[in-house]
């Protein structure tokens, strides 16, 4: 797709950036109001990983009232709740292109090297007067806590983890490493996406017996040489140094648990989610 007519197409879409309130969303990330640059990226890309969690509680609870843009902004930014790709993707997107930046939705296709899906939501951002674009990712699990230029080869280090971004015939992929060298994470193209490829893409993710949300509670947090990862009734805490530790999650500690992560539930919530995880009914509806 040439140039203008990609930006053209950006243009056509819809985003309800004027009923976005960026005041809200800085209080909730508790980083000031900043201009665009390069600084103001990395520190905002930061600010919302750590402030936000990856969880699918709605998804694993069949209860997900969707992507409209009230919906989002009532659960992330009022009801201390975090979410999955989509919902993090376009809050920091319509945040981004509020304070200024150059922004580009796209949809990216999840471990590209085995038969993953193209259903995850990325962005890339510019910056007027700079030819660099970036590639924020905000909600990728437990992935990226800084933006990355997108040039070939880069490699920059990710909360104690090395990811690296490469391109091959107009297809970038993003890759991090481990112990078996590195592995691919997601691959996409400059596409723009579409409101719509949001929507399909989440009704998959969100209903289908095959996707990896719909059957299995995941919560994710990220923050400087530690991952945390709780997978149904087991935390998982990864250290960059190489540290492993899983720890069992009984029912009566899984409220704290999910606090300890920011996951705020009502006390609805909460007995469901205890249901699906193997608790009687009786006993988690008083």
């Amino acid at each position: 797709m040439s140039s203008s007519l990609a930006e053209s197409v950006d243009q056509l879409d819809d985003w309800y950036l004027d009923r976005f309130d960026v005041d809200a969303y800085l209080a909730r990330i508790r980083h000031p109001r900043v201009g665009p640059g390069v600084e103001a990226l990395h520190s905002l890309h930061r600010a919302h990983v750590l402030a936000i969690p990856f969880e699918n509680v709605d998804v694993v609870l069949g209860a997900h009232r969707g992507l409209a843009p009230e919906t989002i902004t009532d659960k992330l930014l009022l009801r201390h709740r975090g979410g999955y790709c989509y919902e993090h993707a376009l809050l920091f997107a319509a945040a981004a292109e509020r304070l200024g930046f150059r922004v580009r939705r796209i949809i990216s296709r999840v471990q590209p090297h085995r038969s993953g899906p193209r259903t995850h939501m990325a962005l890339l951002l510019g910056i007027d007067g700079e030819e660099t674009r970036y590639l924020a990712d905000v909600g990728f699990g437990a992935g990226m806590i800084a933006p990355m230029r997108l040039r070939d080869g880069d490699i920059v280090d990710q909360a104690g983890w090395p990811h690296r971004l490469t391109v091959r015939d107009g297809i970038w992929t993003l890759a991090k490493h481990t112990e078996d060298g590195w592995e691919p994470q997601h691959a996409f193209d400059e596409s723009p996406a579409r409101p719509v490829d949001y929507e399909v893409a989440h009704h998959y993710v969100s209903t289908h017996p095959a996707s990896p949300f719909t059957g299995r509670l995941v919560v994710m947090r990220l923050s400087d040489g530690l991952s945390r990862r709780l997978i149904d009734d087991t935390l998982t805490v990864e250290h960059a140094d190489g540290r492993i530790e899983r720890t069992p999650v009984p029912l009566e500690r899984l409220d704290a648990t999910l606090r300890d992560l920011d996951v705020v539930l009502n006390a609805s919530e909460l007995a469901e989610l205890r249901v699906h995880l193997g608790g009687q009914p009786e006993l988690w509806s008083r």
